[in-house]
């Protein structure tokens, strides 16, 4: 049948992780993207919910207890350096319990918080792109903030 994101495009999905207005990166050990800072995520399982899947996969790699997630984004990324090819939903979590550790070493070598504004390198094209999503989502969420008030 062929693997998903080798053999035909993959579906998956990205959870980028707040707290204290810092984000939860971790650095990947395989490809695609490895030894890149990536948020975490994996594949979608057939008939699975892509929602579900994004918290799955985030607490499988991080321990974390995954609360609200909300969706921000659809990003496709083509890696040709792994000549792997995805299509990820992303999403949005600021309501998480516990603190992360490494639990899939063999996948993740590294993680830590780290303020927007000063993120490490290199970062892969898959958070770049979940990044360049949360200025729209965080607008929307003060606008939501303001309108209650």
């Amino acid at each position: 049948m062929g693997k998903p994101g080798l053999d035909f495009p993959g579906f998956g999905v990205g959870l980028v992780i707040l707290r204290d207005a810092k984000i939860l990166l971790y650095k990947r050990v395989r490809p695609p993207d490895a030894g890149y800072w990536n948020i975490v995520g994996g594949k979608v399982d057939h008939m699975e919910p892509a929602e579900q899947a994004a918290r799955r996969e985030a607490e499988e790699e991080t321990g974390l207890k995954i609360g609200r997630i909300e969706r921000i984004a659809v990003t496709e990324q083509i890696i040709d350096t792994d000549r792997q090819h995805w299509i990820s939903l992303l999403y949005l979590a600021r309501d998480v319990d516990g603190e992360p550790q490494l639990t899939e070493p063999d996948k993740l070598s590294d993680f830590g918080w780290f303020p927007l504004t000063d993120l490490p390198e290199p970062l892969s094209a898959f958070t770049k792109a979940a990044i360049a999503a949360l200025a729209p989502a965080e607008s929307s969420q003060r606008s939501a903030l303001s309108d209650a008030s």
